[in-house]
């Protein structure tokens, strides 16, 4: 398939994906499309499904790309599949060079959720009220048209699980402010790669905020159970 061919499989899945997307993604070492002799990418199906993939690590796992390459290479070297919420799809599963037989659970997606609060109850078992409160509180935040999305999942689902803890909302909001916080220096680190002249700048910019996301979240972790244990120890 031609670069045009991959787009119009991919954006029914993908609405934002871009030539540029592509070709940074293949700079990036993810795919590795064949050359005519004329120099023009052309790619497989197992190319496509491998940029499915990605994609989708990226979108619902918010994986950084060295995560999902290291990932890959494993099953290109024959080392076993990704981890099972990840799982690759059969056609890239048995492409060549992936281990031979290898048949893993079907990789598939939903696409984008568009979640109303009443899904959210649905979806997380969370008390309406509770929801409500967690809105009101700033901690979770509808998008324009008044949907929640996956994060919010997740997020209600922590918060619920704080909470049985003794943890009431008005108590979560020092997570808020720490996040904020972490966001404003992320975002003056993205920015400026985001309005670079090339074509993949902006491809750029995003897989840092993923990356530095992911470093943040390990930093956090790490410094409050220190500081945890420095204060049960005293």
């Amino acid at each position: 398939m031609s670069i045009g061919s991959v787009l119009d499989r991919l954006r029914p899945e993908f609405p934002d994906i871009t030539v540029s997307k592509i070709r940074f993604l293949e700079s990036e070492g993810l795919v590795m499309p064949e050359r005519t002799p004329s120099g023009y990418r052309r790619f497989s199906i197992a190319d496509c499904e491998r940029l499915r993939f990605v994609l989708t690590a990226q979108r619902d796992h918010y994986l950084p790309l060295k995560v999902i390459k290291d990932q890959l290479d494993a099953v290109d070297r024959g080392e076993g599949a990704p981890e099972r919420s990840l799982r690759l799809p059969r056609a890239l599963a048995l492409a060549p060079g992936a281990a031979d037989g290898r048949e893993p659970d079907e990789f598939t997606t939903e696409g984008e959720l568009r979640l109303s609060q009443a899904d959210l109850v649905r979806r997380t078992g969370a008390d309406d009220q509770f929801i409500t409160e967690l809105v009101q509180a700033g901690l979770l935040v509808p998008g324009a048209a008044g949907y929640f999305d996956e994060n919010a999942v997740a997020l209600v689902g922590a918060a619920t699980s704080m909470a049985a803890f003794g943890l009431e909302v008005r108590h979560l909001r020092a997570f808020k402010a720490a996040a904020d916080r972490e966001a404003g220096m992320i975002a003056q680190i993205a920015a400026p790669i985001a309005k670079g002249r090339d074509a993949g700048a902006r491809d750029r910019a995003q897989e840092t905020v993923r990356e530095l996301a992911a470093l943040s979240v390990t930093l956090h972790s790490a410094l409050v159970q220190s500081a945890v244990r420095r204060s049960l120890d005293g």
